[in-house]
């Protein structure tokens, strides 16, 4: 008795689903997306920037212990052990390239060296509501220039780069502030021992981490941090920097000192610092930068010297900026707010020491190239054309050659246009088709059109206006289908996508 066949494993399908915290971007995304990075380029190459693509690999080694809060290099990136047992690691960002390629090129790049950079950047983290583990980033940095001279064309280039794009002076402001400032407060402060860096390092932590909160909890939760602790609305203990009242209250002067000009806040914060010597270099360079710029025709209203600016000063090493949209949006529940920070950067003067030994000056700007998008989407600025191709129909499939010849004058004419390439059977699949597409006109010529030598166009973006619009009578004032000479068919299609 012949044994029965054991049946054969059901294969399994992949599912066909987007890794957690990655997403697709489709047409009007990346055409939007493109045309502002466009824009954006075009000023920093007026500049004198040059482009730098760099791999999307980099080691381990040459990435180091840049992310915040981790214990391992390659904790917070995503990391493999090649065949040569190397790890290696999707860049995070687009600075720790710049380092590498910087200590790589020394000897055969221009110093300064003036670079900017536009690419996806990946972080191996917690994905959750608008917070991707792949996202775009938009930089701009000049290596090897100690003068912040550099730091001052930095903002300026930045203001420049928002109005470019679509964001009109008053509706943001470029705030500028400086580390060294902040470290002559907290030496004024007593946690900072010029002779002994290492001296209060806890608590310059804690200070550091709850001036940047300052938003979030305001003056009380900030002096709570600042003293013996906080405990928040869930019962939870923060342990506090330990500061007396006297001490306290020179750090939330120093968050306090902006003043209506630029010359009356450089002022306040000479008698903040006072005796220090690095809060000294810090005031100056301040008053340097705000010199600087206003030479240009940079006044308070684009770029203003404000010492609240704290985000990222643990990270730098003088002048910081943050350039914040003014104007009010939505937000999911319906309730008013500003829109926020959309970039950031500062001088960070360690970039290269890592590779050389040597310490490199350099400055830079990051732009959050996804929430600027959103910005402008919310003002109704993207400004990019996401009008899809002009189709042309197949009214019989034996013609095909005709209506390709169609498409090549209009391509060559430098028109957008493409011939439909599904089933033909179902014209109105076709019609269908060219709406999802956003097409603007469909070129239509079937058997008696070919006869008298014309094709038809139809106008398809009139002709949703008018079929939710207008009546009888209108819309036999304005045919949203005309019907032309062949040899017309560029002419009118350009005269059709001008109206």
């Amino acid at each position: 008795m012949a044994q029965d066949k054991a049946p054969e494993a059901k294969t399994r399908r992949p599912r066909a689903e987007t890794p957690k915290g990655f997403r697709d971007y489709f047409g009007a995304e990346v055409t939007e997306r493109k045309a502002m990075l466009d824009k954006i380029a075009e000023v920093y190459h007026r500049y004198g920037f040059d482009p730098l693509e760099t791999s999307a690999v980099e080691t381990v080694e040459a990435l180091g212990k840049f992310l915040p809060d981790v214990d391992r290099p390659n904790e917070g990136v995503f990391a493999w052990q090649d065949e040569d047992a190397d790890w290696l690691a999707l860049r995070y960002d687009l600075t720790a390239p710049l380092a590498r390629v910087a200590a790589q090129f020394r000897n055969d790049l221009p110093s300064p060296y003036r670079r900017y950079a536009m690419g996806p950047v990946w972080r191996n983290e917690k994905p959750g509501p608008g917070r991707f583990r792949q996202f775009y980033q938009c930089d701009a940095d000049t290596v090897g220039a100690p003068s912040v001279a550099a730091d001052a064309e930095i903002c300026a280039m930045l203001s420049d780069a928002l109005e470019t794009v679509g964001i009109p002076r008053g509706d943001y402001i470029v705030r500028v502030n400086n580390r060294k400032v902040l470290n002559g407060v907290m030496e004024v402060a007593g946690v900072l021992d010029p002779a002994d860096p290492d001296r209060f390092a806890a608590e310059r932590g804690i200070v550091l981490r709850a001036i940047d909160k300052i938003d979030r909890l305001g003056e009380t939760g900030v002096r709570a941090l600042l003293g013996e602790g906080r405990k928040d609305e869930s019962g939870d203990f923060t342990k506090g920097a330990g500061l007396a009242a006297e001490q306290a209250e020179v750090v939330m002067a120093f968050m306090a000192a902006r003043r209506d000009t630029g010359a009356a806040t450089v002022a306040r914060l000479r008698e903040l610092v006072g005796a220090s010597v690095t809060g000294g270099e810090g005031v100056a360079e301040l008053e340097t930068i705000a010199e600087l710029l206003d030479r240009q025709g940079y006044g308070s209203d684009r770029i203003l010297i404000d010492p609240g600016v704290v985000r990222g000063l643990g990270y730098y090493t003088g002048p910081v900026f943050e350039a914040e949209l003014t104007f009010e949006i939505l937000d999911e529940k319906g309730r008013k707010r500003q829109f926020g920070s959309v970039s950031g950067g500062g001088r960070y003067d360690d970039l290269v020491k890592r590779f050389t030994g040597q310490s490199v000056p350099a400055t830079g700007v990051s732009i959050g190239v996804d929430r600027l998008l959103a910005a402008l989407r919310a003002k109704g600025r993207a400004g990019a054309d996401t009008t899809g191709p002009v189709v042309v129909t197949v009214m019989d499939r034996d013609r095909m050659a005709d209506y390709m010849g169609m498409v090549a004058d209009l391509r060559n004419a430098g028109l957008r246009a493409e011939v439909y390439l599904g089933n033909p059977k179902n014209f109105g699949n076709q019609l269908k088709y060219a709406d999802k597409r956003q097409s603007p006109v469909a070129v239509i010529q079937g058997g008696n059109e070919a006869e008298k030598g014309s094709v038809i166009l139809k106008d398809l973006i009139l002709g949703a206006q008018i079929a939710q619009n207008a009546t009888l009578e209108e819309w036999k004032d304005r045919p949203a289908q005309v019907e032309v000479p062949r040899a017309e068919l560029v002419a009118a299609v350009r005269k059709m996508l001008g109206k």
